[in-house]
């Protein structure tokens, strides 16, 4: 079967994937306890989906029992312009270097089953492909399959291409030769650890979900707890910084994917001009990219805790217009942002005549200037 992983090989780099590896489903043997410590540790948050798929996410062998190998398969989404450039910026806003562009789910997906679709008519062994969205753990996968290792942020970390790496697999029944494990080349560097805004990891290799930026404003759905929304700044769709200071980063090639840069709309776009967006203009705006799963409303609610922590009082007007949005969400981060512009005597009297007609729990909560979950 060498020839087939050569072979196979080749396919996958024409199809556009720069790191390919190969590993077997029995690779990551140590991958289920860690996932089950993360999740009794509730470090999830409320990402309930981790919880009901973990039997099929700890162990490969469980989610599709007639696997022999897996195919890890990487892309590269490095950026050409600095992923913090924006970041003191209090008019713009700063958007994961992940969002820029198209979805990479619909990218990868495509490419994989181009691959896929060879080995199988090639071999005649049964395919199956999944990207993030399945519940597979990538990472320890691609470490198994000497694509990267996990560095202590958790993410996995490339020696030729930093911490900018997309990945999806390729499930076959094939017997696949396996690659060795990539080591950890991390060394006594904890650059990652040190930049967090929001201390999201207990300890290296760990990360706590419930505190890191990119999870409270994507894949959180309530109100963003207080003690963390002036260490968001101006983060309104995920965080790079993590993977930004990484200094493997400095071998990554720019990606040659140019779907992937996006048409720069989404480099430092300016806060005044989010604040507008409606529905249909949100829809509209972020069609065909990873922003628009968040929803506006909670893309808002990001929104106006960066216009809160701009220290531009310019941005009140359209912050005031969002008092009376129709969703909570948007309403009371509006609340906290209009706190932060105004000075004490005009945000009393704007509690006093709006807090009244108040009728749900959580924004009265934030006028009040108690803490929300």
């Amino acid at each position: 079967m060498e020839d087939l992983k050569s072979q196979l090989t080749s396919v996958a780099r024409e199809a556009g994937f720069e790191a390919v590896g190969f590993t077997t489903p029995d690779a990551i043997p140590g991958a289920r306890g860690r996932l089950g410590d993360f999740l009794v540790q509730g470090r999830h948050g409320d990402m309930g989906w981790m919880e009901t798929t973990a039997p099929r996410r700890g162990d490969p062998a469980v989610l599709w029992p007639e696997a022999r190998s897996i195919v890890v398969l990487g892309l590269s989404y490095a950026p050409d312009t600095d992923p913090m450039a924006h970041l003191e910026d209090g008019a713009r806003a700063t958007i994961s270097v992940y969002a820029h562009g198209k979805d990479y789910h619909d990218i990868v997906k495509k490419k994989l089953k181009r691959v896929a679709g060879w080995l199988h008519r090639t071999s005649g062994a049964e395919v199956k492909v999944f990207v993030d969205t399945a519940p597979v753990m990538e990472k320890p996968l691609a470490e198994a399959a000497g694509v990267g290792w996990q560095g202590k942020h958790t993410n996995l970390v490339s020696r030729p291409h930093g911490s900018w790496l997309f990945l999806g697999s390729i499930f076959t029944t094939a017997p696949i030769a396996p690659d060795a494990p990539e080591a950890d080349h991390c060394g006594n560097c904890r650059r990652c650890l040190d930049i967090c805004p929001t201390d999201a990891f207990p300890a290296p290799y760990q990360l706590d979900a419930r505190r890191c930026i990119s999870y409270l404003t994507i894949e959180h759905k309530g109100h963003i707890p207080v003690e963390f929304r002036e260490a968001i700044g101006n983060r309104i769709y995920g965080c790079d910084d993590c993977l930004a200071v990484c200094p493997w980063n400095k071998f990554a090639q720019t990606a040659s994917e140019i779907r992937f840069h996006g048409d720069g709309t989404s480099d430092g776009p300016e806060i005044e001009e989010l604040l507008e967006l409606d529905d249909a203009a949100f829809r509209a705006r972020f069609r065909g990219t990873p922003v628009k799963r968040t929803g506006r409303d909670r893309f808002l609610r990001n929104v106006l805790i960066a216009a809160g922590n701009s220290k531009r009082p310019a941005v009140w007007p359209k912050v005031e217009r969002l008092l009376a949005d129709d969703s909570p969400l948007v309403r009371g981060a509006a609340v906290w942002a209009s706190g932060r512009l105004l000075d004490g005597e005009a945000f009393e009297g704007l509690r006093a005549r709006l807090e009244p007609r108040e009728h749900d729990e959580q924004v009265r909560a934030e006028w009040q200037g108690e803490l929300v979950s």
